[in-house]
């Protein structure tokens, strides 16, 4: 069976926080770990950030926890405009919203999961690369991410 992706290998499991400060101390000490730098995403000018299609503004607080050599926990705290983690928090409270996957080929690997029936809900670019969400939630109960690094070109 072949892997829609190319890859089988998750890179990163995403949460939805209300309160991205105090989840992160919370995560810091059940893991034994520092509390991670909290980053904003970047602003719309940078981000090019498109919500089924259209530009949003929306922007997020993010912190990472390195758990080993290949994956993440990802906090994610929504503002209040419109976007995939924002709709996640309305829609569901705090939670595992995304799993993540490194690609190559974000254009081929989109029209693949959108073939398959996944419509893509958000993406936008990085310093470095750039991120696509879909909709899988219905069938694999998490939405997918996929993240291409320009490093790995």
């Amino acid at each position: 069976m072949e892997k829609i992706l190319g890859t089988d290998i998750v890179t990163q499991i995403g949460l939805i926080v209300r309160d991205i400060e105090t989840t992160a101390k919370d995560y810091a000490e059940f893991l034994g770990q520092p509390v991670p730098p909290i980053n904003p995403t970047g602003t719309y000018d940078k981000a090019l950030t498109q919500y089924y299609g259209k530009p949003t503004e929306a922007r997020a607080k993010l912190a990472f926890f390195h758990v080993n050599q290949n994956l993440d926990i990802e906090l994610i705290e929504p503002d209040e405009k419109d976007s995939i983690w924002r709709e996640f928090l309305e829609k569901r409270g705090e939670g595992v919203q995304h799993i993540a996957f490194n690609i190559r080929g974000m254009k081929e690997t989109t029209a693949k999961l959108v073939d398959a029936g996944f419509p893509l809900t958000q993406k936008a670019e990085y310093v470095g690369g750039r991120y696509a969400y879909f909709n899988t939630f219905d069938k694999l109960k998490v939405d997918i991410e996929l993240l291409e690094n320009d490093s790995d070109l």
